[in-house]
């Protein structure tokens, strides 16, 4: 495609350039840049990594890794070339190890890539919020891998190979930068050529049926709130008002007394820590497992400090909602 400018009723052609030529490199420049604002190439999606490598017996890196906003990981490759050389093959290798990455294994990534961008938010409340979840869901993350594969132009054997694997039901988009010198600036064109942006729609449709699997997978998310003294919680903030309410009313001198009404075996792992302990972990993982907040660590009477395990999910809640009905307590579903 040719661009013009239009000037005094004249049509002049804007010739293209090369990145080559222009001295702009891959990572320090094109890969810096679009990190950065990773909507023009991937929209609704949170980059999470940069030159991702963390398998062993492979130099190889992923330059960009991403999710995008139903919890699926986005592979991204860049290249500067006119042919894209192999990049899919390469995506595809990515694409393959990445596939088990777990939620909690994707915080603790993205926690030390906001550290080397200087950046001191918390990972997981940053995933949290982009996601829309109230809570992590182990289940319901990386049900997919997608790739975007980003480069000056394409070979017409990357292409052919781009579209067979899409009617296999992949999901590969390639976006062309077609870069151009006017004047004293650099012009870029971005295009999504595969698939076909009026070409979707049909696509879409073919592979209709597989989406339906993913999303009867996705209708089984719990998304139940519990009713507990006129206050609404999710499932660990429940664990967390029951536990605390008790407490008020008993005053426990010692964590025996605690764990004698609600036992470590309600949950599998433990349900109380050492606040040492509990510190530990979050400092190895950069991961906040249990309630930590000044106004949420137990302090009992022999001056022992516990911290109460955040984790909680379908598979434990229904355990520790008996034993607290159990003791008086009145909760109630939401749904």
């Amino acid at each position: 495609m040719t661009i013009y400018s239009f000037n005094e009723n004249k049509l002049l052609k804007v010739e293209t350039t090369t990145f080559n030529n222009e001295g702009i490199l891959e990572r320090q420049h094109l890969q810096s840049t679009l990190k950065k604002q990773i909507n023009v190439i991937a929209p609704d999606c949170l980059v999470i990594s940069e030159e991702f490598s963390e398998w062993a017996g492979s130099q190889r890196r992923i330059d960009l890794l991403a999710i995008d906003k139903e919890g699926n990981l986005v592979v991204i490759e860049l290249k500067r070339t006119e042919t894209g050389e192999h990049m899919e093959l390469q995506a595809l290798r990515y694409a393959a190890m990445v596939s088990t990455l777990t939620f909690s294994r994707a915080v603790e990534i993205f926690e030390r890539y906001l550290k080397s961008i200087d950046n001191e938010d918390l990972a997981e409340a940053i995933m949290l919020e982009f996601l829309e979840w109230d809570e992590p869901q182990e289940d319901n993350f990386a049900l997919d891998v997608h790739i975007v594969l980003v480069s000056a132009n394409f070979s017409k054997e990357l292409t052919t190979s781009v579209m067979w694997l899409n009617d296999r039901n992949l999901n590969i988009r390639c976006i062309r930068l077609i870069p151009y010198r006017y004047k004293d600036q650099i012009l870029v064109d971005v295009q999504q050529i595969i698939p076909l942006p009026e070409a979707e729609s049909y696509q879409i449709k073919i592979k209709q049926q597989s989406e339906e699997r993913k999303e009867a997978k996705k209708s089984q998310r719990d998304y139940t709130r519990y009713s507990f003294q006129g206050n609404t919680f999710n499932k660990r903030k429940l664990v967390l008002a029951v536990i605390q309410q008790w407490v008020s009313e008993n005053s426990p001198k010692n964590i025996d007394e605690l764990l004698q009404v609600f036992p470590q075996k309600i949950r599998k792992g433990g349900l109380f820590f050492p606040v040492e302990d509990a510190k530990a972990i979050y400092k190895r993982q950069s991961i906040y497992r249990h309630f930590l907040g000044d106004d949420e660590i137990l302090v009992f009477s022999d001056s022992s400090q516990y911290a109460i395990s955040n984790q909680w999910g379908k598979g434990n809640i229904e355990r520790f909602i008996t034993q607290a009905k159990n003791n008086g307590y009145k909760i109630e579903e939401i749904r």
